[in-house]
């Protein structure tokens, strides 16, 4: 599928207008045995859920900084994608200093490192449990669970401030990448197994990439290497491509 989109949001609606029931994400934790599957169209359910949740409920604007500090996860691809949707931009600022982040999302394992700055910036905490469930536990004070919050936000969401092709998407390193750079190309048409962080720079580009080309991903964390191959083989898809 060639693109002429320049931004996420023309990107996604591109790819609902050519294959909105094909598998977008595919996701497996092989040590919890979880296996989660994202059709576009529910993937961009969930975009936009995440959307309204970063928006309309935590206050937060076009411009500003979020940091997705989330592992190998299929919650990570839906906060990139609502970053880049309400025109946030994804940042991997530790927070260490005045340069960031404006919010972030987490989970339990980087939660102690994000807690004690709850009260400064919105900081939102995934479970990461199967289907996107709250927390089993009370979170520190301050700590939005989003298996709380996201379910009570709408299925589709247009944002009154939409990014230009021109507005950063990501800052790695204090490095930009706008929406353009991203999403202007042609992108990959193929379906990719990946072991990398979706909000890391190569799994955001892949991520990107493959929204922009028409392919789909198969994102799993805690395999063997042999594993892996099985499951590139009975998912047909290519990989496993890591960094």
């Amino acid at each position: 599928m060639s693109s002429s989109a320049r931004t996420y949001s023309e990107t996604l609606a591109q790819a609902l207008r050519t294959d909105p029931g094909g598998p977008f994400v595919t996701f497996y934790d092989e040590a919890s045995g979880e296996r989660q599957e994202l059709s576009t169209t529910t993937y961009a359910n969930w975009v936009a859920k995440a959307s309204g949740l970063l928006l309309d409920e935590h206050g937060l604007e076009r411009g500003d900084s979020i940091r997705i500090d989330l592992p190998t996860h299929w919650l990570a691809t839906v906060f990139l994608g609502a970053a880049w949707n309400t025109g946030l931009v994804v940042t991997d600022s530790d927070g260490s200093d005045s340069s960031g982040p404006d919010a972030v999302v987490c989970g339990p394992e980087t939660l102690p490192a994000w807690a004690d700055g709850a009260g400064k910036r919105p900081t939102l905490a995934c479970s990461l449990l199967p289907f996107g469930v709250r927390f089993a536990d009370p979170l520190p004070q301050g700590v939005h669970d989003v298996g709380i919050e996201v379910w009570g936000q709408p299925d589709a969401f247009t944002p009154w401030d939409p990014p230009a092709a021109d507005d950063a998407a990501t800052s790695w390193a204090g490095v930009e990448t706008s929406h353009a750079d991203l999403f202007g190309g042609d992108g990959k048409a193929v379906r990719l197994l990946s072991t990398d962080p979706p909000a890391s720079p190569a799994g955001a580009e892949l991520l990107a990439s493959l929204l922009a080309g028409g392919g789909s991903l198969v994102l799993v964390t805690n395999a063997a290497e042999d594993r892996l191959t099985t499951l590139a083989e009975s998912e047909r898809a290519q990989g496993p491509t890591r960094n």
